[in-house]
């Protein structure tokens, strides 16, 4: 990435570099199309401004885009661009390209936020959660006249940092509920993926289903979450533990449970500083530090903080 650029210009250097990536990694891309009125690339980088740009409405940020940048767009060609399928197929392809960029470029700069853990280094780690927000004004009313909070699942990388968009869980004209569209999106993950990549995702209590989640260890799959206080679990066996380990301060208890035979682990651990107890529940194998357990779900508030930061900053950030 080049220094000293206008952030105009390394939004438009990225835009094409990751559309590059985007092309190159499909023989024959079905989104790929050549539209003169409103070129992908522009209409990638028109959808990004207007995500930092102070505007109150779509035609506000025509507007302002035209006032800024001289850029005279008629409003029904923007405005019918945004129902594209064409247009998010070809943005889903552009979004895993543009987050393998972003990951390279932190790697390539030593951030890591996990490397002190090397118990984990083979495992990718993201704090997932639902994020939901007001429905769009003209958003199409159900058959009872009713819309909803739209929104979906985000994942927060905690190696890199970086936080991208997982699955929609509705677009306002529906009530969903988000876990059983995680578990939509993971099992279709699996048909693509390579099983030697390890996964980890931290979630909270809703995710807790010990069935679902000991068949997905056969793809590699593991999840880290709070157990939940009604939760029906055997005790079968402690797990030994270096309880010198610096990491493991403040675990009282690590242990094997069962719930309708399936094992799983769970962490007994005391907060130092408030004396509050609380219990993590994991299908991660044994030899992870059961400390290193508990501070991966503390790190998972880091997602809403990262969430609050999308609504206020970077609506009030103007190029």
């Amino acid at each position: 990435m080049l220094k000293d650029l206008p952030l105009s210009e390394h939004i438009h250097q990225h835009c094409n570099e990751s559309m590059e990536r985007a092309l190159l990694a499909e023989r024959h891309p079905l989104w790929s199309r050549s539209c003169p009125e409103l070129k992908d690339i522009d209409f990638i980088r028109l959808g990004l401004l207007r995500c930092i740009s102070v505007v109150d409405s779509g035609r506000h940020f025509l507007q302002t885009n035209e006032q800024i940048y001289g850029q005279l767009l008629p409003h029904s060609t923007y405005f019918k661009s945004l129902k594209s399928h064409r247009r998010t197929s070809m943005l889903e392809a552009f979004e895993q390209q543009s987050y393998h960029l972003h990951a390279e470029t932190l790697l390539s700069q030593g951030i890591d936020y996990l490397k002190a853990f090397p118990e984990l280094d083979e495992y990718t780690i993201e704090a997932a959660d639902g994020h939901f927000i007001d429905h769009a004004c003209h958003t199409e009313k159900n058959s009872k006249g009713k819309v909803y909070a739209a929104g979906g699942i985000y994942a927060l990388n905690l190696r890199s940092g970086l936080l991208r968009f997982l699955c929609l869980v509705t677009n306002g004209t529906q009530r969903h509920q988000e876990i059983p569209v995680l578990r939509d999106h993971i099992e279709k993950q699996n048909k693509g993926n390579n099983s030697s990549q390890k996964h980890l995702y931290v979630y909270d209590k809703a995710v807790t289903d010990f069935v679902w989640w000991d068949r997905q260890k056969r793809h590699a799959n593991y999840m880290i979450s709070m157990l939940k206080e009604n939760s029906i679990a055997t005790l079968v066996e402690p797990i030994p533990f270096d309880s010198r380990h610096k990491i493991n301060t403040g675990v009282e208890a690590y242990s094997v449970y069962e719930n309708k035979g399936i094992k799983f682990n769970v962490v007994d651990y005391r907060d130092p500083e408030t004396g509050k107890l609380h219990r993590f529940v994991t299908t991660l194998p044994m030899t992870i530090n059961p400390g290193a357990i508990a501070m991966l779900y503390f790190k998972r508030w880091t997602i809403e903080k990262t969430f609050n930061n999308t609504k206020t900053r970077c609506s009030s950030f103007q190029l």
